[in-house]
């Protein structure tokens, strides 16, 4: 054996065995684990049994999940392979994996003390499979799900990935016919509204009648003629309810429409709708209005509510993050001092600081900003200022971690030639420290830009301000179209920023 061999073997490796490979193959399928570490292999084995109570726990725990109202171990298993047959194949895994361990033990006790035979590589290949495969059925992972793609998926990635027939609208002027209802009928004085001379009108035969009721009970029927609208154009007709709701009129599950004759004429019988009207409502107010809507002109075309809604958005998600990174620059700079060890180690007061700093920043770090965003709503209520103190908080502990480890990984040369000089803390910090640190905390600060401003569409789900805030209102909605120029504008806004950081760290790093 050379003199370059010897200095990369592990001297355990050297070692022999303790048991004879037989022995070691026992005590492994006794116990996982304690053969390998016979074979003077004890992280090896620490690894292995670790590894199997591990699984026999999440197994314990699956079956019990699948079979939770049954009783005996053969009544659970056998419920647990006829419900979820995914665990059949992990059963059959964990014992291929029981049996990779024995051979696994017997290999290592007859190769050891030879470090050029190669170690078996066999029971970590298993045990991937074991948690690969326990995790593929907590995850109830079924890609058979996915094809084929359901029509409302197809609709709503539709509306996400082209969703730009919504941010263009022409305006509409829309004229109406109106008559009124009475509902139900109690004054023998009421009467609808005469013709107009010019502009569309209704006519109802008869004027009061009752509602459709929830118990199937089919209302009047209305004898609904249209005068004065312009010919061949739809004409669709809607009803406003005695507290002011408007709403469509629907029979046989679809809007009801109809088209004038060539002079702007039409007749319909229309059931009267079911409604329900709140608790508070005055029921001597029994009077409904009926309408023929028609588009009578379309303008020029413009920039839609929702585009508009998402550049204001957009913009404030920018700041946002901006505001964050900022502020939890100037936070994060002196923390980053005092949790750096080669900075703090120089007394027992300063390291008992270094300590606790780099305990609270990992603590920070620890909970997400979204956690963050929703404590600080509490406090501060909803809107942006709540997203930008999360953000901050969570900036500041990663911020400050980074720049201390850049910090701690700086030519030690320098500083001992400063402090040589009889320079204290504060001199030492600023002409050998600083001067080292400015290119990893320029890319640090702009890598964490790129993350706030990410992070801040998240935190505007949960009220934090920003676009995320209405791109969630609009998946709610289930307008898909509008929540498509969100993420159209979120994307094209990284993409911008990532070209600009990059020209920045060009400059800079």
């Amino acid at each position: 054996m050379t003199e370059n061999t010897k200095k990369w073997i592990d001297p355990d490796e050297l070692k022999t065995s303790l048991v004879s490979p037989g022995l070691a193959a026992l005590l492994s399928a006794i116990v996982p684990g304690l053969g390998q570490a016979f074979t003077r292999q004890w992280k090896r084995g620490l690894l292995v049994f670790a590894s199997t109570l591990t699984i026999i726990g999440l197994l314990i725990w699956r079956f019990r999940l699948a079979a939770p109202r049954d009783s005996g171990v053969w009544n659970i298993v056998a419920k647990a392979f006829r419900l979820q047959p995914v665990l059949i194949v992990v059963s059959v895994l964990v014992g291929l994996l029981y049996l990779a361990i024995i051979y696994d033990a017997y290999k290592l006790a007859q190769i050891a003390g030879n470090p050029l035979k190669r170690r078996p590589f066999l029971v970590f290949t298993m045990l991937l499979l074991v948690f690969f495969s326990i995790g593929w059925q907590i995850g109830r992972i079924d890609p058979v799900a996915m094809f084929p793609i359901p029509s409302n998926a197809v609709r709503a990635l539709g509306g996400v990935l082209w969703p730009w027939e919504k941010a263009i609208v022409f305006p509409e002027d829309i004229q109406k016919g109106v008559t009124l209802i009475e509902s139900p009928c109690r004054d023998e004085t009421f009467t609808q509204p005469e013709a107009l001379e010019t502009g569309p009108y209704l006519l109802t035969d008869p004027i009061c009648g009752d509602t459709t009721t929830f118990e199937g009970n089919v209302g009047t029927t209305f004898f609904v003629r249209g005068f004065g609208f312009d010919p061949e154009e739809e004409v669709v007709i809607w009803w406003t309810d005695p507290a002011g709701n408007e709403f469509r009129q629907r029979q046989g599950g679809e809007n009801v429409k109809v088209i004038p004759d060539e002079n702007g004429d039409f007749e319909i019988d229309i059931i009267m709708p079911y409604r329900l009207l709140p608790p508070s409502f005055d029921e001597d107010q029994n009077v409904w209005q009926l309408e023929g809507r028609q588009v009578a002109h379309v303008g020029e075309w413009e920039f839609s509510s929702e585009i508009k809604l998402a550049v204001e958005k957009m913009v404030e998600t920018i700041f946002i993050g901006m505001m964050a990174t900022f502020f939890g620059i100037i936070l994060s700079l002196p923390l980053s001092f005092m949790a750096a060890k080669n900075l703090m180690s120089a007394n027992p007061l300063t390291l008992v600081l270094y300590y606790v700093v780099r305990s609270l920043m990992n603590i920070i770090r620890s909970i997400e900003p979204l956690i963050w965003a929703i404590l600080f709503l509490i406090i501060v209520g909803l809107g942006p200022f709540a997203g930008i103190l999360a953000l901050t908080l969570h900036s500041a502990a990663a911020l400050g971690k980074l720049y201390s480890e850049a910090i701690e990984s700086i030519d030690p040369g320098p500083i001992e030639a400063v402090v040589a000089t009889g320079a204290n803390w504060f001199q030492v910090v600023a002409f050998a420290v600083v001067p080292q640190i400015i290119p990893p905390f320029v890319s640090f600060t702009i890598y964490r830009w790129d993350i706030n401003i990410r992070m801040s569409t998240i935190i505007g789900m949960v009220g934090g301000g920003g676009i995320g805030f209405v791109l969630v209102q609009w998946i709610r909605l289930l307008d898909y179209k509008a929540a498509g120029i969100a993420v159209w504008f979120i994307a094209i806004t990284v993409a911008v920023l990532d070209y600009v950081s990059s020209e920045i760290r060009e400059r800079f790093v």
